[in-house]
């Protein structure tokens, strides 16, 4: 950091931090890269990039299960984006700690980890060429599968948030967090099988069929991913279903939250574009038999209260045969001329024939039933042979455990207690302020088990009185160590009663007492709390099916009622209280009993104001 890139890398954040329109961080994350800032700038340096800045490079992120290649390069031309996730529930280490029930002595499962942020995302990527976002996420929206770069199946095995469809089983229709405590969500997980950079060519495969429901009975839900071009992304997804599998249908999502999608077609080969301002960024698509399904194309606003207004999207569906469905999708920048694009595929091979204005790719993928070849893919870009071998497939090495660590943890923080009566030392010796000190005895004695009279709080105030007039330092000093040896042991007693808390933690989270999770993550978001309730009146679809036929569906319009029943309700209340305030006013002047009247316009003056506070709090709240 001492070269500038600290610098650098702060001035960054500070320059992309949204601070206004979609996207801005909540009350709670609004400064949470702010520590960065102040950690990494030292004004006596200056802005340096760091040495590697410009230049691409693959990394895979083995507990998140993540990819990304480009993450260092600038927004220029032939500088691009690729991520992949495909990874375990919570990341590799939270998982492996809830599943191999490690550190039980201090870990009750997923009751101490919360993955209710995440998303039902396994087996998705994003692409963005030339820096330019093609294909982006969803961002912080309703934790539902279609908002998410990933496949649905249908018909549906299990109650689903959109019959007839059905999504990754961490999908949770009644609620905006992420179901991942119970059941079948709890086991949720993908895999990165592959990921391999070679000549400049990206491979990347993954294996997502860990986050589908078993009733589905799918073999594999695979996606490939070769990298051809900055500008040319190929996309293959492999289908393999059970001899009884019931899932007669797939449907895949391909998401951008800036601009919308247009449709197009070239030769029967069906696609989607969308424009920017150095062009057209082009998608085509077409499966193992050559076909090419026209897709749905839509926009899905998010409900009242997250931080992003919604998404645009592709829907491209496509009819699965057994035992296996292959789908090709090719993502082409605007530099690149695609002149042909043909697909052909047995249950053994898929062959992949891609020309462009300057280059001719040939692209071979295997399946994983084939296991004569020891390659995943061979790619022959003109006259370069590339061959992606499975001896370079990601390993994955279990994670081996410190013997005794109960011991060592124990033993560990047995040295944190001097350190308190250190400090313990330091606060009471140098509080000096009468009304501070006081305060500060109070909220110390609150914590222990003393009584907080005032004869405990006057003996420590006169104690400190009495260093006030020592003229020496170390003299000041020494009464402090007395003033803290006649003072009570606040920090051994706040020890003593954490312990006990954490005693009786672990004891409720044996006996599984429900955690309440809105209220653990409302500091977090600060936007309103939305249920989302499953649609029941979707239809299934005969000749196209998609989801834009379950989307359009009414919703129930009983909550919009209820609410201009209750504004209609206050209204007139408002209104009755006023004609009676003007009949009193106008009629009964006469009235002999001047006391009385007074009494009555005071109750309905303030009647209505309440009626009027209610009225517009229920407005502001939408009831």
């Amino acid at each position: 950091m001492r070269n500038g890139s600290g610098n650098w890398l702060a001035d960054q954040i500070r320059r992309n931090r949204v601070l206004e329109g979609p996207g801005t961080p909540s009350k709670g994350q609004r400064w949470c890269t702010l520590h960065t800032e102040f950690l990494w700038y030292d004004s006596s340096l200056g802005f340096v990039p760091p040495p590697d800045y410009g230049i691409p490079k693959l990394h895979y992120f083995e507990d998140w299960g993540v990819v990304t290649y480009g993450s260092a390069l600038p927004a220029e031309i032939n500088s691009p984006f690729l991520s992949f996730k495909s990874g375990k529930l919570g990341g590799r280490a939270i998982y492996d700690i809830v599943h191999q029930n490690k550190y039980k002595e201090w870990i009750k499962g997923w009751r101490n980890f919360n993955a209710g942020h995440e998303h039902p995302d396994q087996n998705s990527f994003t692409f963005a060429p030339n820096g330019v976002p093609f294909i982006t996420e969803a961002l912080y929206g309703p934790k539902y599968t279609f908002l998410n770069n990933v496949l649905m199946f249908s018909p549906a095995v299990s109650k689903s948030c959109f019959y007839p469809w059905e999504g990754q089983i961490t999908e949770d229709c009644s609620s905006k967090w992420l179901k991942y405590k119970h059941d079948l969500a709890a086991d949720c997980q993908g895999k990165v099988i592959a990921a391999i950079e070679k000549n400049e060519i990206i491979f990347i495969r993954g294996e997502g069929v860990g986050a589908y429901h078993p009733k589905l009975k799918l073999k594999s839900v695979q996606r490939n991913l070769l990298l051809l071009h900055p500008q040319l992304l190929l996309l293959v997804d492999q289908i393999y279903l059970q001899e009884d599998s019931p899932a007669k249908v797939a449907t895949s999502f391909f998401h951008n939250v800036d601009v919308p999608f247009e449709d197009t077609v070239i030769d029967n080969v069906h696609g989607a574009f969308i424009r920017q301002q150095d062009g057209n960024y082009k998608m085509y698509w077409m499966d193992d038999t050559g076909h090419s399904q026209k897709a749905i194309i839509a926009s899905r606003m998010y409900p009242r209260g997250y931080p992003y207004n919604g998404t645009n999207y592709v829907n491209v569906t496509t009819h699965l045969r057994s035992p296996i469905t292959r789908v090709v999708y090719l993502f082409i920048g605007p530099s690149i001329d695609v002149q042909s694009f043909s697909v052909h595929g047995n249950s053994q091979q898929l062959d992949i024939f891609v020309t462009t204005s300057e280059h001719a790719y040939a692209i071979y993928l295997w399946t994983d039933e084939n296991k004569s070849h020891s390659v995943f893919a061979q790619v022959i870009a003109d006259h370069q042979k590339i061959v992606f071998e499975r001896a370079s497939a990601v390993r994955n090495s279990p994670v081996s455990g410190v013997k005794g660590n109960i011991e060592i943890v124990e033993k560990n923080l047995q040295h944190f207690k001097p350190v308190f009566q250190q400090l313990e030392k330091q606060i009471l010796s140098r509080v000096r302020n009468t009304d501070s000190f006081r305060k500060t005895a109070e909220r110390l004695l609150r914590f222990s088990d003393k009584r907080q009279t005032e004869e405990v709080i006057d003996r420590i105030f006169a104690i400190s009185q009495q260093q006030q007039g020592r003229a020496k330092k170390n003299k000041k000093v020494a009464k402090g160590y007395k003033f803290v040896d006649a003072g009570p042991d606040i920090f051994a007693q706040i020890e003593v009663n954490e312990r006990k808390i954490r005693q009786k933690a672990q004891s409720l989270a044996q006996k599984e007492m429900p955690v309440d999770e809105e209220e653990e993550m409302k500091d977090l978001l600060d936007f309103a709390d939305i249920t989302y309730v499953k649609e029941r009146n979707s239809v299934p679809i005969k000749v196209q099916p998609g989801l834009s036929q379950i989307f359009s569906t009414a919703r129930s319009s009983a909550p919009l009622v209820s609410a201009s029943y209750t504004r209609l309700f206050l209204l007139l209340n408002i209104v009755i209280f006023f004609v009676m305030l003007a009949m009193q006013l106008t009629w009964f002047q006469k009235a002999k009993s001047l006391h009385g009247q007074r009494c009555l316009y005071a109750i309905l003056l303030i009647d209505s104001c309440i009626l009027l506070w209610l009225y517009s709090s229920c407005s502001q709240s939408q009831c």
